[in-house]
């Protein structure tokens, strides 16, 4: 998969879904919106000055037509690893991510249905798990959409769920 590495003049980035964005910048933002059933993913290492955005959809892919570059940002199985590997191609060190997650809600049936956001929460928390990698923020599940944003000067990542602002993390 092919992301550009973005040079930020104070711009905002905003990621669509199933996309991601790498920016080695020490000022502008990166923003999603809409993480109802989606999963939002932020990595920032503040040495490096590298901080990277994913918007996923899905947990897995369920067949073989989904499954190749084009589709890494829409699954946890594929974008959360690519994410990593690009904040590390920039200088990025794993044991100086700071990790945040918003999203995975239940917006349509709550409690019922094909509960999109759970398995997408719970495909995150296992690969998480699975790779020793701590989590410094998270706001998921419930009933409520969110939009994401990391501040790329100073790492914070906040959140605003229905009109309410949160910071997930900050120095």
């Amino acid at each position: 998969m092919s992301i550009p590495k973005l040079e930020s003049n104070g711009a905002t980035h905003t990621v669509g879904i199933a996309e991601m964005t790498i920016v080695q910048a020490s000022e502008g933002c990166l923003i999603t919106h809409a993480l109802g059933s989606c999963i939002g993913v932020t990595v920032f290492d503040p040495v490096a000055q590298v901080g990277g955005l994913l918007h996923f959809m899905l947990d897995q892919p369920r067949s073989t037509e989904h499954k190749g570059d084009k589709a890494a940002a829409m699954f946890a199985t594929t974008g959360i690893p690519e994410l990593f590997r690009l904040a590390y191609a920039q200088g990025a060190q794993k044991e100086r991510l700071i990790v945040c997650a918003a999203g995975g809600a239940d917006l349509l049936n709550p409690g019922g249905g094909m509960q999109i956001g759970r398995r997408n929460l719970l495909m995150m928390q296992r690969l998480f798990w699975k790779n020793g990698v701590p989590v410094a923020g998270e706001s998921t599940g419930g009933g409520v959409a969110r939009t994401m944003r990391l501040d790329l000067s100073t790492g914070t990542v906040s959140l605003n769920a229905a009109g309410r602002e949160e910071v997930l993390w900050t120095i």
